[in-house]
Formats: C-alpha cells, sequence, structure tokens
C-alpha cells in the first residue's frame, strides 16, 4: 500500500520536495501518527519514502509552518493536534479533502454561511462600477458553463463569481479568504452541482445577488447570497457525488 501511494505521489508533483511534503501530510492528516507522536528516527524514514535526509528536513520544515509539526531539542520532532493547523492552507484542505470528505463540506458550508453574506452586504455599500461588471462577467460564465456540453467550466465560473463577491466589498482580508477556500469551495461546488437541475436552478440565486449589490441593496445582497449558500446545502445533501460521514 505504502509504495503504490508513493507510485501515485510521485507521479502528480514535479518536485521531491512537493512529493515528500504530500506523503508526510498526508499521513499526518490520517492519523498514522497520534498528536505528540515523534516522527520516526529520520536515516529510518528517509530510507522508507526513499529520499534524502536533506529533501525529509525540507519537507519536515514546510510541514513546521503548516502548524502540523513542532522541532525541539532533544525531544525531536513530534506531530502537533489539529488546533495548531493552518486548515485555510491548500495542501491541509486537499489532505482533509482526501482524508474526511464529508466533515470538511459541513466545514465549508459553515464558513460560508458566517463569511459570505456580510461580505455580501459590504459589497453592496461599496462595489463600484467594475466590481459590478466583473461579477456579471462571472454570471455570463456560469451561464455560459451551464449551456455547454457536460457544463465543462461551470464550478471554476462559479467560483470566480464567489471569489469577485468577497472582492468587491474592498477588504483585502476577505479577498485573501476567498483565494484560500479556492479547493474548499471547488469540492463544496462540484458536490452540490451533481444533482439534476441543480445548474439550472442556481443561476437566478447568483442573478439576484449581482442586482441587490448593483442596486445598492445590502439586505437583499445578503439574503440573495443566503438563499443560494442554503440551496447548495440542499443539493449537496441529495448529491449522488456526496461522501457518506464514514467515508
Amino acid at each position: 500500500m505504502a509504495s503504490r501511494g508513493r507510485a501515485e505521489i510521485m507521479t502528480k508533483f514535479p518536485t521531491m520536495h512537493q512529493r515528500v511534503v504530500d506523503e508526510l501530510g498526508r499521513r499526518i492528516v490520517g492519523g498514522a501518527w497520534e498528536p505528540g507522536d515523534p516522527l520516526p528516527v529520520e536515516d529510518a524514514l528517509a530510507a522508507e519514502i526513499g529520499v534524502s535526509r536533506g529533501v525529509l528536513r525540507e519537507a519536515v520544515k514546510s510541514l513546521v509552518a503548516k502548524g502540523m509539526l513542532r522541532v525541539r531539542p532533544r525531544t525531536g520532532t513530534r506531530v502537533l493536534p489539529p488546533e495548531h493547523w493552518n486548515h485555510l492552507d491548500r495542501d491541509v484542505l486537499r489532505w482533509k479533502q482526501a482524508e474526511d470528505a464529508a466533515a470538511l463540506l459541513r466545514d465549508t458550508g459553515e464558513l460560508r454561511r458566517i463569511v459570505e453574506p456580510e461580505a455580501a452586504r459590504l459589497a453592496a455599500e461599496r462595489a463600484g462600477p467594475d466590481d459590478v461588471r466583473v461579477l456579471y462577467e462571472a454570471l455570463a460564465a456560469m451561464e455560459a458553463a451551464a449551456a455547454a456540453p457536460g457544463r465543462a467550466g461551470y464550478v471554476e465560473a462559479d467560483i470566480a463569481f464567489h471569489r469577485a463577491l468577497l472582492d468587491a466589498g474592498g477588504n483585502r482580508l476577505l479577498g485573501s479568504l476567498g483565494r484560500a477556500v479556492d479547493i474548499a469551495l471547488e469540492h463544496s461546488f462540484a458536490v452540490s452541482t451533481r444533482t439534476p437541475g441543480a445548474v439550472e436552478a442556481s443561476l437566478p440565486g447568483h442573478r439576484a445577488v449581482v442586482r441587490a449589490v448593483e442596486a445598492r441593496d445590502p439586505a437583499a445582497a445578503a439574503a440573495a447570497v443566503l438563499a443560494v449558500i442554503e440551496s447548495a446545502e440542499r443539493e449537496i445533501a441529495r448529491s449522488p457525488a456526496r461522501p457518506s460521514d464514514t467515508d
């Protein structure tokens, strides 16, 4: 199993460093080592993965930066509990998706309910003509993708729409948050759009968001985006692509 996993990883990542970070990160998220456990002896772990000690050390540094490992003199390298991890890190999000997709969907939905209605309020209060234009362009891309064979590009257009909404309020932290959670949004949208008719049903709600922003109606913008989120949650609940809570 381990050798097959390494083979799959090596076909996906362009550098040895990235491959090793990915393998160690997946093991940590997957529970191969419990919080507080030390990593195996450096020589043994490097030999198992098939890399030099130098490459392994650089990978460990990357995981320290993500809050997943701690290196201390005498106590060595130990796994930190999940509350220390940077859960907005793109790699951590990807590993969580692979290990517990149902939990990531839940967390993403909760984050959207907290953030997006207030972001829509800000957008309605602050958005300029260029911001509204970008939202309409993203909506047009969604409509074009919905009509395309296989709805190619729809999820990407949907992500661009919600990123533009977070940007439109002029709060740079919100804009950065939108880019940070792209992977989580992609996973959520890919699941929510798998049910028949879900894509077509989502378009009027997104259109209502843009019109409320353009009309400078914060309450309507917040209500419209909340309706979009709630609709997506209903689609996720009945989607054939929804992971079970026990997967």
